[in-house]
C-alpha cells in the first residue's frame, strides 16, 4: 500500500488559500464524530493537529454518510476530499470527502478519554500511555522535550563539544554508596551505571578536550516523590583546561539558549499547555553555601549546621528568597563543603574544606550538579580513601590520571527536571514516556 494513497498532507500542511478546491488525503485517528442529522462532522487527528471532515446529508452519497456515522472514536482512517476554506474549523478549512478508508477500527470503550473533556488519574494515563499520547497536552510536552534535546545538541556542538556515549553496565560504583542496581553479567556481578562521570574524565586524558553525552542513568533509591525517578535522562559535559566557573557559564548560557529555542520553535505546544515562557536573565545569581545556610536559618524554624546537606524544604526557602530578590528562578549554590561532595570534586588550594563544586538550582528544585575535578592522582586517591572507598576498585579510572591528565571541569543536568520546571509540570512522570520508579516497571 503506497503512502501516497494513505496521506498526501499532515493536517497542519493544508493551506486553504493555496489548496482550495484541490483534493488531498489525510490520515490519522477519529477524534470525534458529531452527527447532527442533516450534517455530520468527523474530526480527524494526526500528529500535527486536526481537520474537520464535513458531510452534508443532501449533498453526500448515502453510503459514504452512513460510513462516517458508524466510525468508532480512535479508529485509524485515511480520508480523501476537497479542501474548502472554513474560518470556524481547525486550521481554517474543512474537507468535503469523496472517500473514507477505515484502516483499523478501535475497540470500545476506550481506556480513557482523549478529547480532554474527562481528566484521568496519572496512573490510568501511564497504564495506557499509547492512548494518553493522543491527548494534545501530552503530545505537546514530548514535542517540547524533543526541541530541548535538539537545542542542547546544537548549543554544545556549536561550542566545540563532541558527542560521546559511555557504558551503562559497569563493574564499579561511580560515586560509591549503595544506590546501585546489581545485575548478573555472565559469571560476575555488575551494575547499571549511576552516571557517566568516570568515563567523561577518562576522555579528558584521551585529549578529546570537550565532550557531552545524553543518556540514561540509574539510581536504586527508594524515593516516592514527584521529582525522583529510578531511570532518568542525564545531559553531561566535561571540558579540559577549565575550572568550575568556566563550565557554570556554559551551563547558564545553554539553559537560556534552550528557553529561547522553545519560545521560537514550540509556540503551538506552549499554547496547548497554557505556558508563557520568559528567558532567564544572565548571569544566574551565585549564592555561596554559607549564604544558603544563613538564608534557611533566618527564614525558617529549621536550624542547619555548617556541613549539613540541603533538603527539599531548605531548597524551596532559598529559591523563594532568590526569586524575591532577583525575579529569577535559576541560580547557583557554590563553594560547598568538600566532605559532602563526591570524591572527584577539587578542593580550593587555599581552603581545602571547601570544594570547587556547585549546584544549579531552580526555585523549586536542584537541576544540575558540577565541579572542577581533581586531576592530581595522589590527591584523588586520598579523597577516594577518605570516603571509605577502595582505590583498587577504581584502577581503570585512576590509570588515566597517571599519564598526563589536564585540569578539567563538568556538570550533569537532568533532562526531565529541566523540562518539568520549564513547563511548570507537577509530576516528573508526566515528562517521561515510560517512567521507571519503585512501583512502576511496566509498560
Amino acid at each position: 500500500m503506497s503512502l501516497a494513497n494513505l496521506r498526501t498532507h499532515y493536517t497542519s500542511q493544508i493551506n486553504p488559500e493555496e489548496l482550495g478546491d484541490q483534493k488531498v488525503t489525510v490520515a490519522g485517528w477519529v477524534h470525534e464524530v458529531r452527527d447532527l442529522g442533516g450534517i455530520c462532522f468527523v474530526v480527524l487527528r494526526d500528529r500535527e493537529g486536526r481537520a474537520q471532515i464535513t458531510l452534508v446529508k443532501k449533498k453526500t452519497d448515502p453510503e459514504l454518510l452512513e460510513k462516517a456515522r458508524k466510525l468508532v472514536r480512535e479508529s485509524v482512517v485515511s480520508i480523501t476530499g476537497t479542501v474548502k476554506p472554513e474560518a470556524k474549523a481547525p486550521n481554517g478549512y474543512e474537507l468535503i470527502p469523496d472517500e473514507i478508508n477505515l484502516i483499523n477500527e478501535s475497540a470500545s470503550p476506550l481506556p480513557m478519554d482523549t478529547t480532554g473533556k474527562v481528566e484521568a488519574e496519572l496512573d490510568t494515563r501511564l497504564d495506557s500511555r499509547f492512548i494518553d499520547l493522543r491527548r494534545e497536552r501530552t503530545t505537546a510536552i514530548f514535542r517540547i522535550r524533543h526541541e530541548v534535546l535538539r537545542a542542547v545538541r546544537n548549543f554544545l556542538t556549536d561550542n566545540g563539544f563532541i558527542e560521546t556515549s559511555s557504558p551503562k553496565v559497569v563493574a564499579t560504583a561511580t560515586e560509591g554508596g549503595t544506590s546501585l542496581f546489581p545485575i548478573t553479567y555472565f559469571d560476575r556481578e555488575a551494575f547499571l551505571n549511576q552516571s557517566p562521570q568516570l568515563f567523561k574524565q577518562i576522555l579528558m586524558s584521551g585529549g578529546l578536550d570537550r565532550v557531552f553525552e545524553i543518556g540514561p542513568i540509574f539510581r536504586a533509591e527508594e524515593h516516592d516523590t514527584r521529582r525522583h525517578l529510578n531511570e532518568a535522562t542525564s545531559i553531561d559535559i566535561e571540558a579540559s583546561f577549565c575550572d568550575h566557573f568556566d563550565v557554570m557559564e556554559i551551563l547558564e548560557e545553554m539553559v537560556t539558549y534552550i528557553y529561547e529555542q522553545i519560545i521560537e520553535k514550540s509556540s503551538d505546544s506552549l499554547a496547548a499547555l497554557g505556558v508563557e515562557l520568559k528567558v532567564p536573565a544572565l548571569p544566574f545569581k551565585r549564592v555561596t553555601y554559607d549564604e544558603a545556610i544563613e538564608i534557611v536559618n533566618a527564614n525558617t524554624d529549621e536550624m542547619l549546621n555548617w556541613g549539613d546537606d540541603l533538603g527539599t524544604a531548605a531548597e524551596h526557602t532559598i529559591g523563594e528568597h532568590v526569586f524575591k530578590e532577583t525575579g529569577e528562578s535559576h541560580y547557583f549554590i557554590i563553594d560547598w563543603p568538600t566532605e559532602i561532595k563526591p570524591f572527584y570534586a577539587m578542593p580550593y588550594e587555599d581552603n581545602p574544606i571547601l570544594s570547587k563544586g556547585f549546584d544549579m538550582m531552580h526555585r523549586t528544585m536542584e537541576l544540575s550538579s558540577g565541579a572542577q575535578r581533581i586531576h592530581i592522582p595522589e590527591l584523588l586517591v586520598s579523597r577516594i580513601e577518605s570516603q571509605g572507598l577502595d582505590p583498587e576498585g577504581f584502577e581503570f579510572y585512576l590509570k588515566a590520571f597517571r599519564y598526563g591528565m589536564p585540569p578539567h571541569a563538568g556538570w550533569g543536568i537532568g533532562c526531565e527536571r529541566l523540562v518539568m520546571t520549564m513547563l511548570g509540570v507537577e509530576n516528573i512522570r508526566d515528562v517521561v514516556l515510560f517512567p521507571r520508579d519503585r512501583r512502576r516497571l511496566s509498560p
